[in-house]
């Protein structure tokens, strides 16, 4: 009996120095100087959980914002199981973004790995995948693209898209941007016709992202469950298209499916799994990132009558001069559009669509007298960029005519809502071009009203479009 209970003592014991060893390990991790300050948080889901308590998204996530406040501009801290510090310091960030294979690469968090198979591993691989890809990317959505084609299919996107919502007794505004961006960009990348289709992919990508920033814990009931259940659905549905491309040399429409193809007999990195997933990611990050600025460009100025007006009078402007009111707006037309430049700049500076841009750390780095060590995670926070007070008068006020005086002579480390460095999104133009043509079409030929009794910010923003 003594024995037993000898034995149970020092095995509790044991597992209490042991655990407490574990928590103390935890909480101050291995590093060869000394580590940002902050805290690691709950072991393996670290402070997660506080990253993603909502918050009002026209500023910097609550989480950053109470931990600057605490530490400073950068603190470490744990989330989903990996020891990450947080910047907000726009020269240390600057200097990040420029350090790509250097000091840092690219990082996703777990989920977005295991939804796309390891092929963003294989994406990053190497500089020649990478420069493949931007050159893919940029002779279908680039500046040449838009010049040639795509303002006026985007036009005309917008007019069909506002003109179905028009008939409509209200609509939720970034549902049916969302809609109609992904519409246009599917039949450009890949020639899907939803009309054709009895399969709902716009759905099945909508319902994916819902699930992408959370635990990768893959049973059901969780929306990771569900992410991967439309990411296998999509999945299949753009691998019927890609195989029937193939086997139907017939249906080939010279578009970017169709590029991609003929490169798969030249370039080994390009297997089918490769494609379908590079136009899956391609696809997904369109529509979500832009029918997500452009809701918030739209809100903004419905609550701002004066930004509404200088953008009507821009865009009637531009509209009037036209010799023949029915041509197409031409790229004349769209670098004209000064001020609605400005307004699109000042919703990049205060959107909030990501928590920050991710890195590896793949050497220590050195800062301040702190080390972040090999191995972890950096995230720079571009909100806090952009609502610094030192930079940006009043930031919290939506204001584009700030950029009268600051667009000229603002630093590249000041403001990156497309990221930076060799990372810096290939579809930024391609972006910028589809809001401004749209904000014209919408502004010209339609009006629009809030629907009194809409939802809380970000759960909805329900309107009532009419044709003029």
């Amino acid at each position: 009996m003594d024995m037993n209970y000898y034995f149970c003592v020092c095995f509790i014991t044991l597992c209490i120095i042991r655990l407490t060893h574990y928590l103390y390990r935890w909480s101050n991790p291995k590093c060869n100087g000394k580590l940002p300050p902050g805290s690691m948080g709950f072991p393996l889901i670290g402070e997660t959980i506080q990253l993603f308590i909502p918050g009002n998204s026209l500023n910097m996530p609550r989480f950053v914002k109470k931990r600057i406040a605490r530490y400073g501009t950068l603190f470490r801290t744990s989330l989903a199981g990996h020891p990450m510090v947080i910047s907000n310091d726009p020269e240390f960030n600057y200097f990040i973004l420029q350090q790509e294979r250097k000091l840092v690469e690219l990082w996703y968090m777990d989920s977005f790995t295991t939804i796309f198979g390891g092929t963003i591993n294989a994406s990053t691989a190497s500089i020649y995948i990478h420069k493949y890809i931007r050159n893919v990317i940029l002779n279908y959505l680039g500046t040449d693209a838009l010049k040639n084609q795509l303002l006026a299919k985007i036009e005309i996107m917008a007019n069909q898209g506002l003109q179905s919502c028009s008939t409509q007794s209200s609509v939720e505004l970034k549902t049916s941007i969302a809609s109609m961006v992904f519409e246009l960009t599917s039949m450009e990348l890949f020639g899907y016709d939803s009309s054709k289709s009895s399969k709902f992919l716009s759905k099945m990508f909508t319902d994916f992202f819902s699930g992408l920033m959370t635990f990768p814990v893959n049973i059901p009931g969780t929306a990771f469950y569900r992410c991967m259940k439309n990411r296998k659905k999509a999945v299949e549905l753009m691998k019927d298209i890609l195989h029937e491309r193939i086997n139907s040399p017939e249906k080939r429409r010279g578009d970017f499916l169709d590029q991609l193809i003929d490169d798969m007999k030249k370039e080994d990195f390009l297997t089918e799994d490769f494609v379908v997933y590079m136009m899956f990611g391609l696809q997904l990050a369109s529509f979500v990132s832009i029918s997500a600025n452009l809701t918030r460009a739209i809100r903004l100025m419905t609550e701002n009558p004066l930004v509404i007006k200088e953008v009507k009078e821009e865009h009637e402007k531009i509209y009037r001069r036209k010799e023949n009111m029915d041509a197409s707006l031409t790229w004349t037309d769209f670098k004209s559009m000064t001020f609605t430049s400005q307004v699109l700049n000042e919703t990049f500076r205060m959107a909030n669509i990501a928590p920050g841009i991710l890195r590896r750390v793949i050497k220590d780095i050195h800062i301040n007298g702190y080390v972040i060590p090999k191995g972890w995670t950096l995230m720079v926070v571009a909100t806090a960029i952009h609502m610094n007070p030192k930079k940006f008068e009043d930031p919290h006020i939506f204001n584009p005519w700030r950029w009268d005086k600051i667009g000229p002579n603002l630093s590249a480390k000041d403001f990156v809502p497309f990221g930076g460095g060799m990372r810096s999104c290939v579809g930024a133009e391609f972006t910028k071009a589809l809001m401004s043509v749209f904000l014209h079409v919408l502004v010209t030929k339609f009006s629009l009203t809030k629907v009194e009794g809409n939802a809380p910010p970000g759960e909805g923003f329900h309107v009532k479009i009419t044709a003029n």
